[in-house]
């Protein structure tokens, strides 16, 4: 393994406190992997943030909803290892009593969100488009909502798994939504590249985040005992049920099925006047990486 030292080129790589994404980097954060000699820093950020910070170039690699990164694809290109996709599953609008789309319109109802560059808002406003939202840090919604300070909310991260347990009603997956209208995956979440750092830099970085995917895929059990203390009270089960649902094949790899379905979000959002412009999503090119893992 290649080690790194204090001259090597430090690379930050920002991404959310959860359990998702710490397994997909535990073998980058724990040497486990070769680095080909950079030095990563890593910064913990919640998802709307680091969509925010992206507009200011801060961060080497960052991850960032599907839907920000539109916002700031003339700064970063998108790296086809490490996107957090839905496979009929998604963000999940619940609220205290059985709710429907009807009565919400009707109502005018309060919807709370995990941000306004978020995935999970892009979709919600295809499903309605006249939502009414009101953005707070993803983990304030499921509180907001039990304490009747919202009618309803956005739910990410592994709130997609203890809802119910939680005593919450489910008024939409928008995950199901999206593939009952387009029979195609639910893309939220990237690992957006600076393109200043020049294609062999790029091309570096993503030989090395693919190894630490492997990696976790292939020494699970290890991965997820390095993740749990970012599970946020989910136990044993529902940890690996929920990094399964986001670190998988399609992590690994943005297939064409996955980069279809952004293009088709991309252009959806624009036709719903949530991009002033039209957004060709570019996706980094790792014709090595297979034999360099």
């Amino acid at each position: 393994m290649m080690m790194t030292t204090e001259t090597s080129p430090l690379i930050r790589i920002a991404h959310s406190p959860d359990a998702d994404d710490a397994f997909m980097f535990y073998a980058m954060a724990q040497g486990l992997i070769d680095t080909e000699g950079l030095n990563f820093e890593h910064v913990l950020c919640d998802i709307e943030t680091l969509n925010q910070e992206a507009h200011k170039g801060t961060y080497e690699i960052s991850a960032l909803s599907y839907y920000g990164y539109a916002t700031v694809a003339e700064r970063y290109a998108i790296l086809p290892v490490g996107s957090s996709v839905g496979d009929k599953y998604g963000p999940v609008l619940v609220a205290n009593t059985p709710l429907t789309k009807e009565a919400i319109v009707a109502g005018n109802l309060r919807l709370a969100i995990p941000g306004t560059l978020t995935s999970a808002y892009l979709f919600l406003k295809l499903w309605l488009p006249q939502a009414n939202v009101v953005p707070m840090a993803f983990d304030a919604i499921g509180p907001a909502v039990k304490a009747g300070e919202v009618d309803a909310g956005l739910i990410i991260h592994e709130g997609q798994v203890t809802y119910l347990e939680e005593g919450f009603h489910k008024v939409v997956d928008l995950g199901e939504w999206w593939f009952e209208q387009t029979n195609l995956l639910l893309p939220l979440g990237c690992n957006g590249v600076r393109k200043d750092l020049g294609e062999a830099m790029i091309q570096k970085l993503g030989r090395v985040l693919h190894r630490s995917v492997s990696w976790a895929l292939a020494n699970k059990e290890e991965a997820l005992a390095g993740c749990a203390h970012y599970g946020r009270g989910l136990n044993p089960v529902q940890l690996d049920r929920f990094v399964g649902m986001y670190v998988n094949g399609l992590t690994l790899e943005a297939n064409p099925e996955l980069r279809k379905a952004v293009r088709l979000m991309l252009s959806m959002a624009q036709g719903a006047g949530l991009l002033p412009h039209a957004v060709v999503p570019e996706f980094v090119e790792l014709p090595s990486v297979c034999s360099q893992a």
